[in-house]
């Protein structure tokens, strides 16, 4: 039963995701994210590996998959984010969780008043990894409820 339920779901998540005859994607190696601290007016192009966890200021953000369309379609990059604020001496707050997609960024944004983060993205080859600012990543993680 769970079987079906997952696979139903798979099912409809394709349905939504991908308009009709779009052929599935293929799954990324690498995305290039883009940030924007705008307290300070200044933009980051950085990049991080499928499964890879960077920081931006505050935020930390671990990449769980990427998608891009096949070279017969549209161009478009798909990119699954989990992130959260990691504030030193507080417990770190969940932000987002989801898919953000490159055409179209202000779809499904990451709301948070100090910074902007969107994909700009997914590479399917080998690329030079551009490590996001303020590195090294915090070892604890929020706790989801």
């Amino acid at each position: 039963m769970r079987e079906r339920i997952r696979l139903s779901a798979a099912a409809l998540a394709a349905t939504v995701l991908l308009p009709a005859g779009m052929a599935m994607g293929e799954p990324g190696q690498t995305v290039e994210l883009q940030g924007l601290d705008k307290v300070t007016g200044r933009t980051s192009t950085f990049q991080a590996a499928t499964g890879e966890t960077v920081k931006f200021g505050t935020l930390v953000i671990t990449v769980q998959a990427c998608d891009r369309t096949p070279p017969t379609e549209p161009p478009e990059s798909a990119v699954f984010l989990d992130i959260y604020e990691a504030r030193e001496g507080e417990t770190p707050t969940d932000l987002f969780h989801g898919w953000m997609f490159a055409s179209s960024p202000a779809l499904n944004a990451l709301e948070h008043p100090v910074y902007d983060v969107w994909a700009l993205e997914c590479l399917l080859g080998d690329k030079t990894i551009i490590n996001a600012p303020n590195f090294p990543v915090p070892k604890h993680r929020p706790n989801r409820s």
